[in-house]
């Protein structure tokens, strides 16, 4: 028994002892095959796929850098007439070139400064001392003394305080070295050395003579890192339209975060305002593209372009026009009696069928010292809301006849209304009795004051108490805004206001909305509901762009593609009942029309 218990164990040991040289055998040749695979890999990563990678680390190791502009898109009329295009401006440059030193940029500074005339006006004296300081680096160390270097060291200065006392020690009589020569130098070093290290820095732009161009780039040589170019600014060709156009600028402080995400640099040129922001993205060109190498110098790798060309729903003649015609009728207003409360009017001419602005105009009039000036305010139109009164009872009709507080033809007796505790509330005159039609014709506040008080379930009688549905505000708002009153329009331009409303549900307010005396309007928004009821109640989204081009030395000739005609949404109303309020709006222009 013994024995054979021995005998087993032996052959368990064996077993185990050749089940470990079998899995010790499956490792190793486990751990060769990854070695083959991992000398393979290595292999193709260092011999075969050498140059490969290596053009790869060339490509990380290289400094883009861009040209300081790009001329921008044009902008066209919708008849192809040139309202905005760049014209060429002669500029003076500085690109960085690579281990220049200090002393070097200070010496092309004063070089440059005996070529060209630069206003150093905005130089400050803080801007002295830090030059002063680049200068006497000894001198400037002995401004702060043992005792502050030991604070500074035992952090109880910052490196901000230790340079703050430098320039609060260095005196007025050390500053007096520097002449109106040196200032200049002083300047155009500083612009040398604005923003990024390596971005190309603009030392002049603006009225640079041709002696002055011909001087520096004759000298090329002696100055490293200057250079002469061709900029662009922009030219607009029309006074008209000019402020919807819009502006550029270099990047607001406040928009700087948004343009550094989108790949701009802080010293780019942008559109600021309307037309120009809007469609920033279309009319930007793209700028040339250098590689920086090794030795300082640079590579052009990739030619810039205009932007793209936009063509315009506006007709500049048509706006040119309204212009004029609305200038002189705001002169002849203002020699008529009560009105010394008036001082601006507005115009837009649109095609009800396509939400196309075919022109927009708005003029404020101005008395300084006794003479009247006036003056462009044509984004009063979508960012001025007014109280805008009775051209908004069309809309008020419809809200009767879709609650069945209106019938078509209903007759009704134009009498005041008087609420206890109120004035009493009338039409301009008292006009007997109307229908529908000649409700909108003679403009009848009373007719919609009994809409009204039947679309809020009350019921009236003179001089007592009037009670009404709360909603009955709700249901007015809710129809106005499918014409576009008291919403955005979603014209293409930043900044529209969709006007006030009003916070109080008194029936008295219900009464005055409906006879456009409580909410207020843009005239853009009057627009869009007087479209929307010419076109048989489509709100359609207005638009001042009609398409965009491909720059082009022919002109609009590459189509990138054209606006289609957006409807917003159709006014929820029977067709019959668009047409009852066209036909009203209609005798409005007949003889004796209001």
């Amino acid at each position: 028994m013994k024995h054979t218990r021995k005998k087993l164990n032996k052959q368990k040991n064996r077993n185990l002892k050749k089940t470990i040289e079998k899995r010790y055998n499956i490792l190793y040749i486990e751990t060769i095959v990854l070695m083959v695979i991992l000398m393979f890999f290595l292999f193709k990563t260092q011999i075969i796929d050498n140059k490969y990678y290596e053009e790869k680390v060339k490509e990380k190791e290289k400094t883009i850098i861009y040209g300081s502009s790009a001329p921008r898109g044009r902008i066209y009329d919708r008849n192809g007439k040139l309202l905005v295009d760049n014209k060429p401006v002669k500029t003076i440059t500085y690109q960085k070139q690579n281990n220049i030193s200090t002393k070097e940029e200070i010496e092309i500074a004063y070089k440059l400064s005996e070529y060209i005339e630069v206003d150093y006006s905005k130089l400050k004296k803080d801007d002295l001392k830090e030059f002063w300081m680049i200068q006497n680096k000894e001198e400037t160390k002995k401004k702060i003394t043992d005792d502050e270097y030991k604070k500074y060291k035992e952090r109880k200065l910052t490196s901000d305080d230790i340079h703050k006392l430098k320039l609060e020690r260095i005196s007025d009589e050390e500053l007096s070295i520097y002449d109106n020569l040196d200032k200049e130098a002083i300047y155009i070093y500083n612009l040398m050395n604005e923003g990024y290290s390596y971005s190309e820095k603009i030392i002049k732009k603006n009225n640079v003579t041709d002696r002055e161009y011909a001087l520096v780039g004759e000298n090329i040589g002696l100055l490293k890192g200057v250079n002469t170019k061709i900029d662009w600014e922009r030219e607009y060709l029309y006074d008209s339209f000019r402020t919807i156009i819009g502006n550029i600028s270099n990047i607001p402080y406040e928009l700087k975060d948004y343009y550094l995400s989108l790949g701009y640099n802080l010293n780019d040129i942008v559109g600021i305002s309307y037309l120009e922001y809007q469609y920033e993205d279309i009319l930007k060109g793209t700028k040339n593209e250098y590689h920086l190498l090794n030795n300082g110098n640079i590579k052009l790798v990739k030619e810039g372009k205009r932007g793209n060309d936009i063509v315009l729903s506006i007709d500049i003649d048509l706006q040119n026009e309204i212009d004029k015609i609305l200038e002189e009728q705001l002169m002849l207003t203002k020699n008529e009696p009560n009105t010394q409360n008036y001082n601006r009017s507005f115009v837009i001419v649109s095609d009800p069928n396509t939400g196309e602005v075919l022109a927009m105009s708005g003029k404020q009039i101005v008395n300084v010292n006794g003479e009247y000036k006036i003056y462009d305010y044509t984004v009063g139109l979508f960012t001025s809301p007014v109280v805008v009164g009775s051209v908004i009872k069309g809309a008020s009709h419809i809200v009767g006849y879709n609650t069945g507080a209106l019938k078509l033809g209903e007759l009704r007796y134009d009498e005041c209304i008087k609420i206890m505790n109120t004035p009493i509330k009338c039409s301009w005159t008292y006009l007997g009795l109307l229908d529908d039609i000649s409700a909108l014709k003679y403009s009848s506040n009373t007719y919609q004051f009994q809409t009204a008080i039947k679309v809020g379930g009350g019921n009236y009688t003179y001089d007592g108490p009037l009670l009404l549905n709360e909603n009955a505000f709700d249901i007015y708002r809710n129809t106005f805004s499918e014409f576009g009153l008291g919403i955005k329009t979603q014209i293409d331009l930043p900044n529209e206001n969709i006007g006030y409303k009003g916070n109080s549900n008194l029936p008295g307010f219900l009464l005055d909305y409906s006879i456009g005396q409580y909410d207020t309007y843009t005239a853009l928004q009057l627009n869009q509901y007087a479209d929307t009821i010419a076109n048989g109640g489509n709100r359609l989204k207005p638009r001042l762009l009609k398409a965009v081009y491909s720059p082009n030395k022919e002109g609009l000739t590459d189509l990138l593609y054209e606006t289609k005609i957006e409807v917003l949404n159709k006014v929820n109303t029977d067709t019959k009942y668009i047409d009852r309020v066209k036909e009203g709006f209609k005798a409005v222009l007949d003889y004796n029309g209001t």
